[in-house]
Parts: structure tokens; sequence; C-alpha cells
């Protein structure tokens, strides 16, 4: 078994759940006490926030490179962040460290795909729907129809991220609104939703959603443990 490099605490709301579901695949495919082989590298997100807050993504990528070499140094075979948003930088520190990365959005897009869709809607922090960073992805690299719900809407999301899941508040307020956001999607010809921020599904399940959902969280921590376990010689991941 590999071991998988965590890079985290963007917010440890979410990175519990990657943890979860990474020793779950592995004690589900190998039975018995089987757990799996995890590094993990947990921001003080606050510090993330900031960075983000300022614009200064440069020193973000310098940080996040450094908590990617970090892993790569405590051997680490492959290397996973744990939120949509720092994907931003995903070509810079996969270009500065020797160990493979997996994109979130890669393996979310080849499940859209597998399910049949092509236009599908994204909730997720206003930097992942309004930067060209995630969605450019899923339209360039997967050939998906990618839709976002209007400026105001967008900021209702982001706040009910970083205010509320991101400090461990789930309101069913909050949910009702972003259900409602769904619908919209839907009316506009949305075939499926991405929970494009690894918080979300804290507030949204399937059962919440006319629409299929796509959770980033589960889908790229699986991901993850199924790389680990491949017994033949892992493939290089896309950059």
């Amino acid at each position: 078994m590999r071991s998988i490099g965590l890079i985290g605490g963007m917010s440890w709301e979410s990175t519990i759940l990657y943890y979860k579901i990474v020793n779950t695949v592995v004690r589900n495919r190998l039975g018995g006490l089987h757990s799996a082989r995890c590094i993990l590298w947990s921001f003080d997100f606050d510090e993330i926030v900031r960075l983000q807050r300022e614009g200064d993504w440069q020193r973000a990528t310098e940080r996040m490179i450094d908590a990617a070499a970090a892993l790569e140094r405590a051997g680490a075979d492959v290397a996973v962040i744990c939120t949509n948003t720092m994907h931003k930088m995903f070509d810079a520190v996969s270009a500065a460290i020797g160990i493979p990365m997996i994109h979130i959005a890669d393996p979310t897009a080849e499940r859209i795909k597998s399910a049949g869709l092509s236009k599908i809607g994204l909730l997720a922090t206003r930097f992942t729907m309004e930067d060209d960073f995630y969605v450019g992805r899923l339209i360039g690299r997967h050939g998906l129809n990618v839709l976002t719900p209007p400026a105001t809407d967008r900021a209702v999301v982001h706040e009910i991220i970083f205010d509320e899941l991101c400090r461990g508040i789930v309101r069913d307020e909050s949910r009702t609104r972003l259900q409602s956001m769904i619908a919209r999607m839907a009316e506009d010809g949305a075939e499926g939703i991405i929970l494009g921020c690894t918080e979300l599904c804290l507030l949204l399940g399937q059962e919440h959603s006319p629409l299929p959902i796509f959770d980033t969280t589960v889908i790229h921590a699986e991901t993850a443990a199924e790389w680990a376990l491949r017994t033949e010689p892992a493939p290089a991941m896309p950059g």
C-alpha cells in the first residue's frame, strides 16, 4: 500500500472527512484491521484565509509548495490538496515536487461523464466559481458545460462556506437557500450539481437535491485511496 499525503486544515472540518473516507475505503477493500497509510500536513486555516483575502496568491502558493515538499520528504507517494479553492496553485505545486498529485476536478469530471451528463452546476467558494483554474479545467480538459449561480448567489454560497461550514455551523435556512439555487440551475438546464467546496457536503446530500450530486470530498478521497491500493505500477496523474 502506498502512502497518501494530505494537505489539509483548509478547513479541518473537511480534512476529518478525507481521513475517514480513505481509511474506510482501505478497510472495506482489505478487511480486518487494515487502515490507510496517511501523512497529514494541517494548516492553520486563518493564515490561508488571510492570504486569500489579501489576494496574496504568490505567498499562498509558496506555503502550499512547502507543505507538499514536507509530505514528500516524510515519505508520501502521492499528494492531495484537501480543498477545491487551493487547486488554484495545483500546477505550481505539482511542478515543485517529485511525487504525483491528484487534481480534485479530474475524478469529479470522470464521474460526471460516466453518468452520461455534460451540463453541470457548480456550487463553491467565490474563488472557485469565478476564477478560471477550476471551471476552465472542467471545460477545457473534460468538455463539460459548467453553470454557476449569478453574482448575488455566489456571494451567499461563499459566505455560508466561510462564516458557517468552516466553523462547524450547519443551518437549515442555509440549506434551503442552496436548494433554491440548485432549483434555478436545474431550470437553466443543469443535469447535476458539483459540490465544489469540501465543506458543502456537511450541509447538502443527495437527499436534498432533485439533481445528481457530485461530492468532491468523497470523490477525491476515494480516488486517493484507490490509487494507494493499486498493486500494479501506479500511473502518473495528469497535471
